[in-house]
């Protein structure tokens, strides 16, 4: 706790103060950002810090590895799918990005497969990427791959599938078909900073 205290008083001292008239705006005006981001909840890749953004300028939602679901308008909790219906009918963001990244902990739990202590819910919150995961164990690629390859081609195939699962929501899909929405997949390689389009 003390490190986030610490924190904030830099924060206080620092970025608060150069960018006070900014806050100020956003208190006033409210927020309108061009893109939603939807990024890994590790702490490792901060959409904020990768893209270089100031308040305000994109609306982020995290989550064990950057996955979306596929639409299901039922009485569940759907984060996600509450933070994407936000950002796209009332706030009307223009792009979506799923970012997912390298060494993703979600995605080495899933590859390594079921069983094993996974807790509560990681392992069904994981299975939204399980067709991702059988497409790298399917693959002629995979014979003979070692578990970190196998893992970095599953990060891949499970933004595919997130991009995929986007276009099953009719409020996306609907403003993608006429050109006032935006999607894409991009990878963020932990080691090197590099930021992969995932097509």
């Amino acid at each position: 706790m003390k490190t986030l205290m610490d924190g904030y008083a830099r924060f206080r001292k620092g970025y608060w103060r150069r960018h006070k008239a900014l806050f100020s705006e956003l208190a006033r005006d409210g927020q309108s950002p061009p893109a939603m981001v939807i990024a890994c909840a590790d702490s490792r890749v901060a959409p904020e810090v990768i893209f270089d953004c100031a308040p305000g300028e994109i609306f982020v939602v995290r989550n064990v590895s950057a996955l979306v679901p596929p639409y299901a308008p039922d009485t569940g909790n759907h984060g996600t799918s509450a933070a994407l219906e936000f950002a796209v009918t009332a706030l009307k963001v223009r792009s979506i990005v799923v970012m997912g990244h390298s060494q993703c902990g979600g995605i080495r739990t899933l590859m390594k497969g079921p069983g094993g202590d996974q807790g509560d819910f990681i392992e069904s919150w994981m299975a939204i990427a399980h067709k991702a995961r059988q497409r790298v164990c399917d693959s002629p690629e995979a014979e003979g791959a070692d578990f970190d390859t196998l893992c970095y081609a599953c990060e891949h195939e499970s933004i595919r599938d997130s991009l995929t699962n986007l276009m099953t929501f009719p409020w996306i899909s609907a403003r993608v078909a006429e050109g006032s929405l935006t999607l894409a997949g991009m990878h963020f390689n932990v080691l090197s900073g590099t930021l992969e389009t995932v097509v």
